[in-house]
């Protein structure tokens, strides 16, 4: 009897022991399976993958991977890219962003994340409105000349605030808020007789008045863009459905470049 049950137990643990082997095994196949599909030429179609080198080195690319991301970020299929320990480390060495976005502070507006975009990918400026001054002149000029980005994206958003105190203009607006409102104002006047959401057309009208702002700045940007080497673009964030529009009106009429417009997502 007591014979017959140490057999038992040897058995039981002989069993757990190989059901133990088979599932490591198992997991193992599972990984190694899904980072050749990661690494496959469909997946990256698939998720509109643009190469991130290419994107630094061509601003057209570097639209293509922010489309692509933002793509991403709608379907809630973000990768999450450029996040791990080992990079943190070695991006403290320096850092390569492919684009630089002018952006409002909004908190529901992270380029980063509407993006999925990761460490050292943007340069980020961000004030309520996008509104510039001589700070954010010289940070974007600084990310042309020392970093090397070549694309420059201001990036507005539906129901802005600020751009809706532009609209209202209130008599006496608290502290510094009057700068805002005057910034904007340009755009606020010029959709006045508009059809459509007063609101949107001057949120749309405020970052085309922002491009051109950037397009005509001197000594720096206004060459560079007008040689071909520095592009300047514009888009809208839509809060309630995560999708980010490059604003065509800013897409047209570009200057000469060298650079190649060709499609390479997901190559």
């Amino acid at each position: 009897m007591r014979n017959c049950l140490i057999v038992g137990i040897i058995t039981v643990l002989a069993f757990a022991q190989n059901a133990c082997a088979q599932s490591r095994g198992t997991v193992k196949k599972k990984r190694t399976t899904e980072t050749a599909v990661i690494d496959s030429a469909q997946w990256r179609k698939v998720n509109n993958i643009v190469n991130r080198d290419s994107a630094y080195a061509n601003p057209y690319y570097g639209i293509q991977k922010l489309k692509g991301g933002n793509q991403r970020f709608q379907l809630s299929k973000s990768i999450y890219p450029r996040q791990d320990p080992a990079l943190i480390k070695q991006l403290s060495e320096g850092q390569l962003p492919f684009a630089t976005i002018v952006g409002c502070s909004d908190s529901r507006v992270s380029s980063e994340i509407l993006f999925d975009q990761g460490f050292g990918d943007l340069f980020v400026s961000r004030t309520a409105g996008q509104v510039m001054a001589q700070a954010t002149y010289g940070t974007i000029e600084y990310a042309y000349l020392i970093l090397g980005t070549k694309l420059i994206v201001v990036l507005g958003h539906s129901s802005c605030g600020a751009v809706d105190a532009a609209i209202k203009r209130p008599e006496a607006p608290p502290g510094h808020i009057v700068s805002l409102i005057n910034a904007i104002k340009p755009a606020a006047i010029k959709v006045q007789k508009m059809q459509g959401d007063k609101l949107e057309n001057a949120v749309r009208q405020n970052i085309i008045n922002q491009v051109m702002e950037l397009r005509q700045l001197e000594p720096v940007l206004s060459r560079a863009y007008d040689r071909g080497e520095l592009l300047i673009v514009g888009a809208v964030y839509n809060l309630s459905t995560g999708m980010v529009e490059f604003l065509e009106e800013t897409l047209q009429n570009l200057p000469p470049t060298q650079f190649s417009k060709n499609d390479i997502t997901g190559l």
